[in-house]
């Protein structure tokens, strides 16, 4: 027998294995984070204080800000660092990155082992474009099934599912904020960060009236839940449970795993169950 051969097969799968990815690693474990998902608009004192208290912000620790949806990322960096320090938060860091731009592995490492990764409001898409499969992405996965609170508003709240509303319209390019119809083929969905697999946010809700645009997305995503979080509201996640909390409500629409029918470029589908969530209510997302 070649013990010679043996051993290096050995130290060569020992090697294979220690090479691969922590993300692939923690694939089939419950994250050990929360993810605390605004719907946008003005953030409550008490919700920030609640995230400072989940985050154990409080006794220790540091706040990582990635502001990379916004077009004034210093900006936005600046108001989210005003109502942190405004409750006595002083560690948080702008972790801003280009498109194309790798983090130093001192910072990477540092996202990490951070506390609270917050990632404020603008274009999701702009922030995906940035982070997808990046070492940032990476890291900010391993960070959340170590125990980070992932937090985000608006922008920042869509990019938290694996399937993310953009906010486009195929067939209706111009913008206008308002979606007036239920239509196949329509709305813009791509890859955000993945922490909720079968499961769609949408935000800023019931303010800016997008209960059609989520109904298509449900029709279109058989089997998905699809959540609407309000202004100043958000929900709180841990494994399969979701909490709401903030001023409004949650809008959950969920579709059977049927496939929906089209007729003349609409939208139909029969059974689709819909709740209305209020502060304090909790409900499942699975």
């Amino acid at each position: 027998m070649n013990y010679k051969n043996i051993f290096s097969g050995i130290l060569i799968l020992s090697f294979l294995f220690s090479c691969q990815s922590p993300t692939k690693k923690f694939s089939d474990s419950i994250p050990k984070g929360k993810l605390y998902i605004i719907g946008g608009g003005k953030r409550p004192v008490e919700m920030i204080q609640e995230i400072i208290s989940l985050s154990k912000l409080d006794k220790d620790g540091y706040i990582v800000v990635l502001p990379m949806s916004s077009s004034e990322p210093d900006t936005s960096f600046f108001y989210t660092k005003k109502q942190f320090a405004e409750q006595g938060i002083t560690r948080i860091f702008n972790f801003h990155v280009e498109r194309g731009e790798t983090l130093s592995r001192q910072k990477l490492d540092s996202v990490k082992t951070a506390s609270l990764i917050y990632i404020p409001g603008g274009e999701q898409v702009k922030f995906m474009e940035t982070v997808l499969n990046t070492p940032l992405h990476e890291a900010i996965k391993i960070a959340y099934h170590k125990g980070t609170v992932i937090a985000g508003t608006s922008a920042g709240a869509a990019v938290m599912s694996k399937k993310m509303i953009t906010g486009n319209e195929f067939k209706h390019p111009d913008y206008t904020g308002d979606f007036r119809t239920i239509e196949a083929e329509n709305i813009e969905v791509l890859e955000g960060l993945g922490f909720l697999d079968k499961t769609i946010i949408d935000q800023h809700f019931v303010w800016r009236m997008r209960m059609n645009r989520l109904i298509t997305v449900a029709i279109e995503n058989p089997g998905f839940t699809c959540i609407g979080i309000d202004e100043s509201t958000a929900i709180v996640v841990e494994g399969d449970s979701a909490r709401v909390t903030g001023i409004s409500q949650v809008i959950v629409i969920r579709s059977s795993d049927e496939k929906g029918k089209t007729k003349n470029g609409l939208l139909g589908k029969e059974g689709m169950e819909l709740s209305v969530y209020l502060p304090n209510d909790v409900f499942s997302i699975k």
